[in-house]
């Protein structure tokens, strides 16, 4: 008896997490501002495109646009990176239903930014 009852329990879980990652629509455009180590603020806006666990797309900064590279999306964790004048700059970040939380490491400043979906 235990043993059903501790399996329906693990199995409602594993729907229930399949059914929140499904839920969380990252494609889209999204928009924040970074803070850098020096107090400075560069506004941020990351178009995305979903296929499966693949994603790709652009993010633009001040310094232009660029194409998202080694884009991945494993439940609600998004992790890619964008070349900027010659530099990797790795991304990762948290999904949530209204926003995203990005953490993006310049050299050796992890810097955060809050994303918000922007409005159609």
């Amino acid at each position: 008896m235990k043993r059903k009852i501790f399996t329906t329990a693990l199995l409602s879980c594993c729907f229930m997490i399949c059914l929140a990652a499904a839920l969380l629509d990252v494609a889209g455009t999204w928009t924040g501002d970074l803070k850098m180590a020096d107090g400075n603020t560069i506004p941020l806006s990351y178009t995305f495109k979903i296929d499966g666990a693949k994603v790709t797309g652009t993010a633009t900064s001040p310094q232009g646009e660029t194409a998202i590279d080694n884009g991945k999306l494993a439940g609600d964790v998004i992790t890619f990176s964008v070349n900027v004048q010659g530099m990797d700059i790795p991304h990762s970040g948290k999904c949530y239903a209204d926003s995203i939380g990005m953490d993006v490491t310049v050299g050796e400043d992890k810097l955060h930014s809050k994303l918000m979906r922007k409005a159609k």
